[in-house]
């Protein structure tokens, strides 16, 4: 597997050893995947975004300077579970205006791990993405896409989860924050194209063309896991996120 499914394992890893959303270990983990290749299926980091990669860079120049600011051993840093200097760390490590499908691609144990309560699972979804890309549209996006898997979890049927309508009747889920505009537009069913590739439908690495790309395939797969696993790679460009 690829760089999607070794963060994905790395967010869960941290959720189940934590018990608890501690942005600070999450970042811990992708930067051991990125280091020395921890929850990789070949022992090193391979195919790692740039967005992640920089964000990543910058987690460890943010450690060095906390570990002199507070005179702590450096090495000691990735174990931190003081509450306090864990909340004085900023982990938002990413630029304002990073938007790729990183973000998205490994989110999927937040929602899991916090289905029971929707607003959590969902506001979570959205920050476990802000850490390495720091765009709105990557925010809403992993919001958008916690509610759905809320939703599916909570015994919602795969027409309700697509509705048109899902956002507007679920809108008090997400909070008192919108959802931007590009995000809306796929929420009211842009991915709904029978022709998919020839009506513009790209699995690429811009966040909000890789979720309008995901939720065509589960569209447009009538019920078939094959055909829903085969529509992506027949996408071409970003396969594995999509």
């Amino acid at each position: 597997f690829t760089d999607d499914t070794s963060m994905a394992l790395c967010l869960a890893n941290s959720l189940l050893a934590r018990r608890d959303f501690i942005p600070y270990d999450q970042l811990v983990r992708y930067k051991w995947w990125y280091k020395f290749g921890y929850m990789s299926s070949t022992g090193q980091c391979f195919d790692i975004g740039a967005a992640t990669s920089q964000s990543l860079r910058e987690f460890e120049r943010r450690q060095s300077c906390f570990a002199k600011e507070k005179s702590l051993p450096l090495k000691k840093l990735d174990q931190l579970s003081d509450v306090e200097l864990l909340n004085e760390f900023d982990v938002y490590c990413s630029e304002s205006n990073v938007a790729g499908n990183g973000a998205l691609m490994r989110l999927a144990p937040v929602p899991l791990f916090f289905y029971r309560n929707k607003y959590t699972a969902i506001e979570f979804s959205g920050r476990s993405g802000q850490i390495t890309h720091g765009d709105k549209k990557a925010y809403d996006a992993c919001r958008f896409y916690g509610a759905l898997i809320v939703a599916a979890l909570r015994g919602f049927k795969k027409e309700q989860i697509l509705a048109k309508n899902f956002y507007s009747v679920h809108k008090h889920w997400f909070g008192k924050e919108e959802l931007d505009k590009e995000i809306r537009i796929i929420a009211e069913g842009s991915y709904k194209k029978k022709d998919g590739y020839e009506q513009g439908i790209r699995g690429k690495g811009y966040i909000v063309k890789a979720l309008e790309a995901a939720l065509w395939a589960f569209w447009s797969d009538d019920n078939s896991f094959e055909k829903g696993a085969l529509a992506p790679v027949n996408l071409r460009d970003d396969t594995d996120p999509t």
